[in-house]
């Protein structure tokens, strides 16, 4: 299977957040926020496996700044990194600023997404091959993501963590 940049997989949503989305203090609902994150994480998901996906897990969102009535906000997203039938996805969403039309990181998230075919069983997806220094970044730490992950699910024998355990230890000498 031919390996594929993250660029390739790239989808951007910009939208204008309207008074049916908000909460009581004029801010877009976090519930909200999510659906649109899934959806665009999903498209590029799509994008790097050319499948059905699914949604796996939500391993981390970080409400940072809130988005307030009114808003133009684009949501841009990456598949990071490929596994054997899973696809971590970064969103990056930002607000634009009416008056100078600067774009502000607001939100992030990293959701993971599965490739499945017409009957719903996981498939293979193509592996990843990062460009950038921020994709290099993204997919190193995506490894590392996964182990914590598995560990904490009792999937993964911490001793088994290479990458996680690098951290802490620093890499093993051969």
């Amino acid at each position: 299977m031919k390996a594929k940049t993250p660029e390739e997989s790239k989808a951007i949503i910009t939208d204008l957040i309207l008074p049916g989305e908000t909460n009581p203090i004029n801010n877009l609902f976090g519930g909200e926020l999510l659906a649109r994150m899934d959806r665009i994480a999903s498209i590029a998901a799509r994008r790097h496996s050319r499948r059905y996906v699914v949604t796996a897990s939500v391993n981390h969102v970080a409400f940072q700044k809130p988005i307030p009535l009114g808003s133009v906000i684009t949501l841009e997203a990456k598949v990071s990194r490929a596994f054997r039938t899973s696809m971590e996805i970064i969103i990056d969403v930002y607000i634009e600023d009416r008056e100078s039309g600067q774009k502000v990181l607001a939100n992030d998230a990293i959701y993971t997404f599965v490739a499945v075919n017409d009957n719903g069983y996981p498939v293979e997806v193509p592996p990843i091959e990062p460009q950038t220094e921020e994709e290099k970044e993204r997919y190193e730490a995506a490894l590392r993501r996964k182990q914590l992950s598995l560990v904490l699910a009792g999937k993964l024998d911490p001793k088994e963590a290479t990458e996680l355990k690098a951290l802490f230890f620093g890499k093993e000498k051969k």
